[in-house]
């Protein structure tokens, strides 16, 4: 019974590697109070979702994978197997690269012989409540990548049974409130080289009496996951891995309490080269920030990383620090950042020296000349980045960037044609790809070094000369506005070697490579290997040419003709629109709406818009979609949010009240957290009331990989191009007004009164 269930099982896991590729493949069998495998299925499916249900296996008869030769990964966790020396069915799983046998009912972790056919095994996680000596002799030989154990809650370790087992990363997942075994612990960091301790939530100060006493460490990567932590025995470990021979230390998803009032002490030497802070929630609210920031930039460390981690200013060094890199990756960090006030003056941090590179990706910077006064003392400094911010600069006053700078990533921002008045003068490799830039100024400075300029997704119109770069080999410039570029500019590049100028949505787009020099003519024959800069074809030997185009002549210039002025006028886009109003209008006669579906609706639109797009939502779209102009009846959230209520509740509020949600999208909208929640509730009035339900409003070009992976449905809804784009002519703005008032018309129940009481 349970050999041909586990059969059907893995034989469709197997396949799922390989992907869907058939309408059939994929079979949803969870959540059906099944207590076995089901017997119908058939050779087509390849995905198979079984979880939710009530099958629980006992034991595996021995020639279950028999033919199953393949089979690379197996889960068999949250089971009822027990006997971890009696699974015969690995003998026909020699190929097995991963396998997981936790929460089961296994007593003692002793490995039967069967396990030394896995030759093959990568990840092997495994739990038991005893731990002895020899456990682990069966896979001795076997270099695994990682062993996983998951702790029971009432653990028996023998000290040095940890050492037959050879992977190069441990990883060792605690229950709630499980102490840490100390030779448990001493065999980890004496065997492997990367540990991994898991959900922790207490017992820290066992760890570091560990570490006090000089154990034996071969470990080089201390990783701590998933764990609420002090803010004391936080610093204390830190402080006593710094005394050890541990190289890196990092924290991921941790909950921190009990912030201090005053100062903590950190180390001033060690041999540690890294540490790593990632996704850190604090639940202290009364607390010295200072003293937190201090802690960490002071430590003596080669690299320090606090990411994703909501801090809004970080401290200087007290003295020269040993710092090489900094990584302060979507935090919330100001302009204020290593600075300090003094009175009435701001001091800028000049103990960084050692920085060669600094990463501010994602944080609130906001001017690029503060910003470089506060880097101009990082005297090593080579490599920044300070994408995806909100950097401007206004050309007025001088930037005063350190000359070591060569890499610099500005993308994302909103800088125009000033930013190349402010930028260092040794920079060699320079990103301002989607920022506002229309124009290279031909006064800018000399970046005489400048080998490669990313300006992808801006609004240059035309190929930027070379006087300012004449070093310049790599120029790109895709998703910009080059209708009619000049390629004579390019005279002035002589070292360029690729030029990018692909277009948006274009199969034709140009891409020159080594233009003019590496371009050779083939045909005729005479002119084989000449460069096309040398050609000169007279006109006698194009007389069959010539008649041709005296007969076509005009049937071309008519069509040439045409093609001008629809292109001056712009007929393409006036065609699209016309036909999105036109489809509008079908589906608004065409729509059967039941009164039912129009219970509690009082509004034809709910709008969704990030704060910063509150001038264009105010000046433009509101007037003409509200009143005497179009006749609708918006819900905004300045006068329709309910007083009292929470911001979630009137989000939900107000979606259910309308018959559609119109979400005015820019790169401000990304960055906003309650416009996710307002597109997440919409989304799902979606699924009910169909996807005419959402209206998207392009007030920006908006790159795809600048969407943020959980807007998938977003991702989902601009590839099919479902949305209108807001034009720059004025011309075509009546036009647009009309679209988007046909997308939004529907006959609405009568609007219910209120009462205002004076």
């Amino acid at each position: 019974h349970y050999k041909a269930h586990l059969k059907a099982f893995n034989f469709l896991k197997k396949r799922q590697c390989l992907g869907a590729s058939f309408p059939d493949s994929f079979v949803d069998r969870s959540s059906k109070n099944l207590s076995s495998v089901p017997q119908d299925l058939t050779q087509t499916v390849e995905f198979l979702d079984l979880s939710c249900n009530h099958i629980h296996l006992e034991e595996i008869d021995t020639e279950t994978f028999l033919d199953t030769p393949l089979l690379k990964e197996l889960d068999l966790s949250h089971n009822r197997l027990r006997n971890l020396s009696g699974q015969q069915y690995l003998l026909y799983t020699q190929n097995l690269q991963v396998l997981n046998l936790t929460s089961n009912q296994f007593l003692a972790m002793t490995l039967g012989s069967e396990f030394i056919s896995l030759v093959n095994l990568e990840r092997f996680a495994i739990g038991a409540k005893n731990i002895c000596m020899g456990d682990f002799k069966s896979i001795a030989a076997v270099k695994l990548h990682t062993l996983t154990l998951s702790l029971e809650d009432e653990l028996k370790y023998e000290a040095g049974s940890l050492r037959q087992a050879h992977a190069k990363r441990l990883q060792i997942s605690f229950t709630k409130y499980q102490i840490i075994d100390h030779d448990l612990l001493a065999d980890a960091v004496s065997v492997f080289p990367e540990v991994e301790l898991m959900n922790l939530l207490d017992g820290y100060q066992d760890m570091i009496r560990l570490f006090k006493e000089g154990e034996e460490i071969h470990t080089s990567h201390l990783y701590l996951t998933n764990l609420s932590i002090t803010w004391d025995d936080l610093t204390d470990t830190v402080n006593e891995v710094l005394a050890t021979s541990i190289a890196h230390l990092s924290f991921c998803d941790v909950t921190l309490s009990k912030l201090p009032y005053k100062g903590t002490a950190v180390a001033k030497t060690s041999q540690m080269k890294s540490f790593t802070a990632r996704r850190v929630v604090v639940t202290s609210f009364l607390f010295s920030q200072e003293d937190v920031y201090n802690f960490f930039i002071n430590l003596p460390v080669e690299s320090v990383a606090l990411l994703e981690v909501s801090i809004i200013h970080m401290t200087c060094p007290q003295s020269h620090s040993p710092l090489l890199h900094l990584d302060f990756s979507y935090c919330a960090l100001s302009d204020s950042i290593f600075s300090r006030v003094e009175g009435q003056e701001t001091v800028d941090c000049e103990t960084l020296v050692n920085i060669r590179r600094l990463n501010l990706l994602g944080n609130n910077l906001m001017s690029l000349q503060v910003i470089s006064k506060r880097l101009k003392h990082m005297s090593s400094l080579r490599e920044v980045d300070l994408s995806i911010n909100s950097l401007v600069y206004d050309g007025l006053k001088e930037c005063s960037w350190p000359p070591s700078i060569t890499n610099m990533t500005l993308s994302s921002n909103g800088l125009t044609d000033s930013v190349f008045k402010c930028l260092p003068n040794g920079t060699e490799t320079l990103d301002l790809q989607n920022n506002q830039i229309l124009v290279i100024p031909s006064s800018i400075m000399k970046l005489s070094n400048l080998s490669s300029l990313n300006l992808n997704f801006n609004r240059l119109r035309d190929l930027p000369p070379c006087n300012g770069f004449p070093s310049i080999n790599t120029l790109l410039l895709r998703l910009n506005s080059l209708h009619t570029p000049s390629v004579n500019q390019l005279e002035s590049c002589p070292k360029l070697k690729t030029l990018d100028v692909k277009q948006k949505n274009s199969h034709s787009g140009i891409e020159l490579l080594g233009w003019p020099l590496d371009y050779y003519c083939t045909y005729p024959e005479v002119m084989r290997n000449s460069t096309l800069k040398e050609i000169l074809i007279p006109e006698i030997s194009c007389n069959a040419g010539l008649l041709a185009a005296t007969i076509l002549f005009p049937s071309v210039a008519l069509i040439i003709t045409i093609l001008t002025l629809c292109h001056c006028l712009d007929v393409p886009w006036y065609i699209g629109m016309i036909w999105q109003w036109t489809r509008a209008k079908h589906r608004a006669r065409t729509r059967q709406v039941r009164p039912e579906d129009l219970v509690g609706i009082e509004f034809h639109a709910f709008v969704s818009y990030s704060q910063q797009d509150a001038d264009w939502v105010h000046n433009f779209l509101l007037p003409n979609l509200e009143g005497p102009a179009g006749g609708l009846r918006i819900c905004h959230h300045e006068r329709n949010f309910v007083p009292g209520k929470t911001i979630i509740e009137n989000i939900v509020t107000c979606v259910e009240k309308c018959q559609r949600s119109v979400f005015v999208l820019s790169g401000h909208f990304v960055k906003s957290e309650w416009c996710h929640y307002e597109l997440y509730f919409a989304s799902h009035q979606r699924l009910v009331q169909g996807s005419g339900s959402i209206v998207l409003v392009l007030l920006e070009p908006l790159p795809q990989y600048l969407i943020p992976s959980k807007y998938y449905q977003l991702k989902s809804m601009m590839e099919r191009h479902t949305y209108l784009e807001w034009p720059q002519d004025r011309a075509k703005h009546r036009l647009f007004w009309a679209n988007l008032r046909a997308a939004l018309q529907a006959d609405l129940p009568n609007a219910p009164v209120t009462e205002l009481e004076g």
